[in-house]
């Protein structure tokens, strides 16, 4: 199914997941919610998130996923936050992924 926010078709398992995704890109990062969905939506609109891809995705907390979407990687081989607090410590070293162009059709909300 669609819904008014995401760009990819998601059966209600995964939109329960892909708004926990959502919520903590907002809570964690302090981005408005038009925010978190457009970047979202830029990673996973073409997705197909269905069958082996839902498995290895949920494989992960939502928390992972959000990290990844917020997060640039860098050139060292240090992974990606992961979104456990526990493992990933201080997180001002990182870099912040700009968010997709306000002209994009990834912004599907407005800004609150």
């Amino acid at each position: 199914m669609r819904t008014e926010e995401f760009l990819t078709r998601l059966d209600g398992e995964m939109l329960d997941y892909f708004r926990e995704m959502l919520d903590v890109l907002v809570e964690h990062f302090g981005i408005s919610r038009a925010e978190a969905v457009a970047r979202i939506n830029e990673r996973y609109a073409d997705e197909d998130i269905s069958g082996m891809n839902q498995d290895l995705m949920c494989h992960e907390f939502p928390e992972f996923w959000a990290y990844h979407l917020y997060f640039k990687a860098t050139r060292d081989a240090q992974p990606l936050p992961s979104g456990d607090p526990d493992v990933d410590g201080d997180l001002s070293e990182w870099e912040a992924r700009p968010p997709p162009p306000r002209e994009s059709p990834f912004w599907t909300l407005k800004d609150e």
